[in-house]
Order: C-alpha cells, then sequence, then structure tokens
C-alpha cells in the first residue's frame, strides 16, 4: 500500500456541461475542487488525473450502438433528436459530450483500479456518480454510468464481490439495472420513495434477477424523512448486508441531493448527517473490505451553499483529515465563489445539527411510523436471502 488516498481529478471534466439554467451547474465540480484546496486536503490526499475511459472500457457496460450515438452527438449537438435518451430536456446534446463524458469515467475507473492494485486504500471522483445511465441510453442528466464502469472494471480485475451503496435521494436505477443478473454484485440504494421523485423505481420489491436474488436491496424513504430518519434507515439495513456479503471492495454514491435545501427532491437532510453517512462509509469499508473504498460523487443542485462542503468533507475523510464541522471555512474560498457566482457563501462546514437516531434492532420498531414500515419491508424483502431474520 503506497498511499491512504488519492483524488480524481482533471480540470477537464467541468465540460460536462448541458446549458444555462439547466441544474447540474458544473461549477458545483469547480467549487469543490477550490475548497478542497483551501483546506490543504490534496497534499493528504494527491490529485491523480485517468485517462477518459475508451470504447472497449464503456462496452462492459453500455453497447455499441449507444456510444456511437453519444459520440455522433458530441460532433453534431443539432442532429440529437431525443433518441437514446440524447437531446432531452434531462440531457440536451452538448458539443464534447462524448469525450468529456468518458473523461469521468475514466476517473472512477481509474479509481477503482489504483484500489484494486493497492496503490491506495481510498480514492476519491465527486465528478462521478454518474448512476441513472442505461445501457442503451442517457438518462436523469447521466450519459455514460461511472459507477457501474468501476464495478464493471473490478470485476474484470478479479474481484469476486463488489458492494455497491449510493445515498443519493434519486434510486441507483442504472447500477441496479446492470448488475441485476450478478450476485457477485450487492446494490443498496436509499431514496426517496418513488412513488414522488425520478425514476419512480427502487421499490423494496426489486431485489435481483433469477440467481442473483438479494442482490439489489431498495430502501424507499418517505418524502420528508430527515436526518433521524435517514441515518436510522442507513444503519438499519447496510451494516447488515455488508457483513453477510463480505464484499472486497465498497463502492459509495453521495449524492447530495438529500439535502433540505436541495431545489429538485423533497428529504430535510442535514450536511451534518451527509458527513455522518459518510464516515459511516469509511468505517464500514475498514470493517469488511480491508479498507478498499471508491467514493463518487452524483446529484445536488445546492451547487453553493451545499455540495462543495459536503464532497469536501467526503475527501477530508478519505485522506484521514476530517473536518471538525464548526470550522470556518476558509476566506479565500468565500472570496472564490463570490467572484464566480455573485452569491454569499456559507460560513462554516455544519448546518448547526448534531445527528442522532436510534437503533432499529435496539430501541424496537414502530408498526405505525412510515419510515420503519420502509426499513422493514425492505429487510422482509432481502433479509432471507442473505440467511437472516427481517
Amino acid at each position: 500500500m503506497s498511499g491512504r488516498a488519492q483524488v480524481m481529478w482533471d480540470e477537464a471534466v467541468t465540460g460536462y456541461d448541458f446549458g444555462s439554467g439547466h441544474p447540474m451547474d458544473p461549477v458545483r465540480l469547480a467549487l469543490t475542487m477550490k475548497l478542497v484546496e483551501a483546506y490543504e486536503l490534496d497534499r493528504a490526499a494527491p490529485l491523480v488525473a485517468a485517462k477518459p475511459a475508451g470504447d472497449s472500457t464503456l462496452r462492459l457496460v453500455h453497447r455499441t450502438d449507444y456510444i456511437d450515438a453519444v459520440r455522433r452527438v458530441s460532433a453534431d449537438p443539432k442532429s440529437a433528436d431525443g433518441s437514446y435518451g440524447l437531446g432531452t430536456a434531462d440531457d440536451p446534446a452538448f458539443a464534447g459530450m462524448h469525450e468529456v463524458s468518458a473523461l469521468i469515467a475514466g476517473q472512477s475507473v481509474g479509481a477503482a483500479e489504483a484500489v484494486w492494485h493497492g496503490e491506495v486504500q481510498h480514492a476519491v471522483n465527486f465528478a462521478g456518480g454518474l448512476h441513472h445511465a442505461m445501457p442503451g441510453s442517457a438518462s436523469g442528466f447521466c450519459v455514460y454510468n461511472d459507477p457501474a464502469l468501476a464495478i464493471a472494471r473490478l470485476l474484470e480485475l478479479g474481484a469476486e464481490r463488489v458492494a455497491y451503496v449510493d445515498v443519493d435521494v434519486h434510486h441507483g436505477d442504472g447500477v441496479q439495472a446492470a448488475f441485476w443478473d450478478d450476485p457477485r454484485v450487492l446494490t443498496v440504494s436509499l431514496h426517496e420513495h418513488p412513488s414522488t421523485l425520478f425514476p419512480q423505481t427502487g421499490w423494496p420489491e426489486e431485489t435481483g434477477g433469477p440467481g442473483a436474488e438479494g442482490s439489489a436491496v431498495n430502501v424507499a424513504l418517505p418524502a420528508g424523512t430527515g436526518d433521524e430518519g435517514w441515518l436510522r434507515a442507513f444503519h438499519a439495513v447496510v451494516p447488515d448486508l455488508l457483513r453477510a456479503f463480505r464484499p472486497q471492495v465498497l463502492v459509495t454514491q453521495h449524492g447530495a441531493d438529500t439535502h433540505f435545501e436541495d431545489p429538485l427532491a423533497h428529504l430535510a437532510v442535514s450536511l451534518d448527517a451527509q458527513r455522518v453517512v459518510a464516515e459511516s462509509c469509511h468505517e464500514l469499508a475498514h470493517a469488511h473490505s480491508e479498507g478498499r473504498w471508491v467514493a463518487l460523487g452524483g446529484g445536488g443542485y445546492a451547487v453553493v451553499d451545499v455540495v462543495p462542503r459536503s464532497w469536501t468533507h467526503l475527501v477530508a475523510i478519505a485522506a484521514g483529515r476530517p473536518i471538525a464541522p464548526e470550522s470556518e471555512v476558509p476566506e479565500e474560498w468565500r472570496h472564490a465563489v463570490y467572484a464566480r457566482t455573485m452569491q454569499m457563501a456559507p460560513l462554516r462546514m455544519t448546518d448547526g445539527r448534531r445527528p442522532e437516531w436510534r437503533d432499529f434492532d435496539d430501541a424496537g420498531y414502530d408498526p405505525g411510523d412510515r419510515l420503519d414500515q420502509a426499513v422493514l419491508a425492505t429487510r422482509r424483502a432481502v433479509y432471507p436471502a442473505h440467511g437472516m431474520l427481517p
């Protein structure tokens, strides 16, 4: 093991730009990197740029005709007509779409390779986490599915068990679809209930294909769920499953759109709870996968107030330099935020919350509580496949 952690970064990933007014504003990536550098985390977790994913790598998940279609609209955005999900309101075509999407995918694949080969224990690609892209179509702001590609590369390298934990507010549907029939991959997604949010999938009854029963796990959280319920659900499901599955690598997706300020969803989670989950994922990687941890970004559309702080906490945890929540945000970063966005930056690395939760097993559950009903529905659907009682 040559190092503790690295951050995958190439400035060109900020070219993943669907245009003015689109929620996926690449400024969130640029501001996150500036905050990482303001805390000098790049000294503890060096910045590493990987090559773009080539066609042979992209084909581990995506169909050749789809890759060809992305390349065509990348060269001529005006030719996009909505086929393959390209040229839609969610995924407008733009010049260079193929190149920058392959670059982001390459960073996640490079992170997986570095962790598997023992070059580092932890690798972070906060530009990644584009979990909605399907084998043959773009979806939900996602062109190439970098989490699925990273997992597929791990399997190609010889991994026999890979766990994927997704805490984005939206269901990790593309990753689930990619490994639906593969018992080597455990996909766990905690997300807002599909009855109230895109992509309207991720029901607890979705548990994996024939021969892979129990390999897909979905916790569908009621709209309005806050810190206590979110953390209660995470700890009621994820540690048990990882203990039973015994992954060789843990891949996690940390979409920041669970936050109460996010404009596109309806959970009420704080930055402080997001930090707690990042810490928990770090601890779970050490407990169950010998520290092998690939951490990715994802959604998040409060691009100044939330995303940079949330993902800087993630980098700091991976780097072994956790930032105290009460820390003042560096003044140089606040100036950079104003210069770039004309918005006032947050002053501290906290929302002022002290997240706590009741343990599901020790404290018992309330059969009349919708959050507890969601947790129990998931446990009943998948625990027996892993030899556990709900």
